[in-house]
């Protein structure tokens, strides 16, 4: 493979195509498909190596994605050295995994070709604008997941052998008819139920409790009768957005930022370019001399071109724009439609360059990009007071800790005051994931009733940013008895009258089953009501999980059974019926795939599981190591 990749090094139109898209791994060689060799090793997976390199490539790329996914929720975790040490654990076993799938692919004899890791790269619809690959949109999507090119084409062989060997495991399995129907009978049952409920509440009234019978249940649950911790504070807020309205601009202002940013206001100079890659040098010089006579470029293209990929279309490569536009194409200083170069030597061999069509540089008239400049500078502007404001706030509540009577004065605005609340009621002035922390992680407080301190500025989403103290505070307790006797009466109550439910509820089961239902019925006061229908859901509740439970019923003798209703009410189950599911003719063969895909997933993980089993992994030093 990498004799391979060193042949298409030499291949200057892969260059050209391949250099504007930054696949350096088709040109270079992938470098960092196997790093080994090193003693200090992350693990060994059946004698291969897995370095210390690669496991720290894996542990930042999962960093990166989780930090752009989490946000500011990340730094919190990445706090964690025991959450931090999982994930390295779990990046290395990941490593493991995919070294077990390589393993077993090569002895397979599966493999993925560098052309197909470039031609699946090219085909990704989330690299595509207008279905054709889109090189700025490449770029974006692989930096933003974290990735270089080197190690995205790393991930990409990995996901393509991968995707042969379940590929070769999934086209194995099979499901008969008969078991696609019996399946769907059994998924889509329907069961005919009716209910006799034993409501709590009603038995709860009738219900007596001691004061000793109380004061035990709360000594034994005293944490259902904690107090949370409790606060008012001040605060003062800076808003951006707010101060953005006052913002002036003027037209000199305008005028200035346009001369000096153009290029944002239009579409830079754009070239074609057609190429004929040549052998060599005697070639490349036979090539242009027949151009010189007069024969049509295109026409050589095709014939003479050692690239078919460009050769096919006559040699064309597209627009480019400067940025994009390789050195030695601006080398060849071509600037007048149908200019032909003469032969290029470049690194990678010989060629000779067409400059098929211009578009020159356009610009938007200052006109119609003035109310867009004006917003966006004071959007600036607004920012530049804004932080500028954060610091003298900043500077002034912490020069005065006593209060924030200086912050005041500092902001030009007095401070907002709260009532009570807790961490799970913040006011939704400052119900900030940010401000949350501060508040209720101690560091404002005094200690032995002394007054606490103002905080550091503290920013949060939508460049917005608060000084907060705290005024007073409760610390989190246990309620007293006194405080909650009324509420410890209704637990207990409700307790008793769950266990009496249940009781009676045992007792009528067993004379329904014994024959002699009606009576014990009549004698509790219960009766069963309407026909319910109960069919299976995908999160069955306790109540869906006792009814199917239950055996089926036959037409004189119904099944009986115990369960709760919603609102935790006892109730007495009678299953009447059992209506077996029916799929619809046009739904079957896709309930078929699901099925077949389920089973040929469930291979390709027992799969790995007995790769993993069989496997001999020896961990080293740096599988720790941070």
């Amino acid at each position: 493979m990498m004799d391979n990749l060193r042949a298409a090094a030499n291949h200057v139109v892969l260059k050209i195509i391949l250099g504007l898209i930054v696949l350096s791994f088709v040109l270079t060689g992938v470098g960092n498909y196997l790093i080994g060799g090193s003693s200090d090793y992350a693990a060994k997976v059946n004698g291969q190596e897995i370095s210390r390199a690669q496991l720290d490539d894996a542990v930042q790329n999962q960093r990166s994605r989780l930090q752009q996914q989490l946000g500011d929720q990340f730094a919190a975790l990445a706090g964690s050295e025991g959450y931090m040490q999982q994930l390295r654990q779990q990046s290395l076993n990941n490593l493991i995994d995919v070294t077990l799938l390589e393993q077993y692919s090569q002895k397979l004899g599966v493999t993925v070709s560098d052309q197909q890791i470039k031609d699946a790269i090219l085909a990704t619809p989330q690299f595509q604008t207008n279905n054709r690959f889109d090189n700025a949109k490449y770029l974006q999507t692989v930096q933003g997941m974290g990735y270089t090119a080197d190690n995205f084409a790393q991930l990409m062989k990995k996901q393509l052998v991968s995707q042969q060997l379940a590929q070769a495991y999934g086209d194995s399995d099979f499901v008969l008819p008969v078991e696609t129907k019996s399946m769907a009978e059994l998924v889509l049952q329907e069961r005919d139920v009716h209910t006799a409920t034993f409501d709590t509440d009603t038995l709860a009234a009738k219900q007596q409790a001691s004061d000793s019978e109380l004061q035990a249940f709360y000594d034994q649950h005293k944490e259902q009768f904690v107090a949370p911790e409790q606060m008012k504070v001040s605060y003062i807020e800076m808003d951006a957005a707010a101060m953005q309205g006052k913002i002036q601009v003027t037209d000199a202002d305008v005028e200035a930022y346009y001369d000096q940013h153009k290029s944002e206001f239009g579409q830079p100079e754009r070239r074609r370019y057609s190429v004929i890659v040549a052998k060599d040098q005697a070639d490349a010089q036979a090539i242009d001399t027949q151009l010189k006579s007069g024969a049509d470029f295109a026409e050589l293209a095709k014939t003479k071109s050692i690239d078919t990929l460009s050769g096919k279309k006559g040699g064309d490569l597209g627009w480019m724009e400067p940025e994009t536009t390789l050195p030695e194409f601006k080398s060849a200083n071509l600037t007048t439609k149908g200019q032909t170069s003469g032969v290029i030597k470049s690194d990678s061999g010989y060629f000779i360059l067409r400059l098929v069509d211009i578009v020159p540089e356009q610009v938007k008239p200052l006109a119609q990009v003035h109310d867009g400049i004006v917003d966006k500078l004071k959007q600036e502007k607004a920012l530049d007071a804004y932080y500028a404001l954060q610091q003298k706030v900043s500077d002034a509540a912490s020069n005065d800790n006593e209060s924030l009577a200086s912050a005041e004065k500092a902001a030009g605005t007095q401070a907002a005051h709260t009532d009570w609340f807790t961490q799970q009621n913040i006011p939704a002035a400052i119900n900030f994931k940010p401000v949350d922390q501060v508040l209720f992680d101690g560091s404002l407080l005094g200690h032995d009733n002394a007054p606490g301190s103002n905080s550091d500025v503290i920013t949060v989403d939508g460049d917005r940013a608060f000084v907060v103290r705290v005024d007073s505070h409760k610390a989190a307790g246990i309620k007293p008895f006194a405080e909650v006797k009324d509420q410890v009466a209704t637990l207990v109550k409700r307790q008793k009258a769950a266990d009496q439910a249940r009781i009676d509820a045992q007792k009528l089961l067993v004379a329904l089953k014994e024959g002699k239902g009606d009576d014990a019925l009549k004698a509790a006061g219960v009766s069963f009501g309407g026909v319910q229908k109960v069919q299976r859901t995908a999160q069955p509740s306790d109540f869906e999980q006792n009814v199917y439970a239950l055996p089926q019923a036959t037409a004189d003798k119904p099944s009986y059974g115990i369960s709760q209703d919603n609102n935790g009410n006892t109730v007495l189950i009678k299953l009447t019926a059992v209506t077996q599911g029916k799929l619809p003719d046009a739904e079957a063969s896709q309930f078929a795939q699901q099925l077949q895909q389920t089973s040929s997933n469930n291979t390709f993980d027992a799969l790995l599981a007995s790769l993993r089993h069989q496997a001999k992994v020896k961990y080293g030093a740096a599988a720790q190591n941070q």
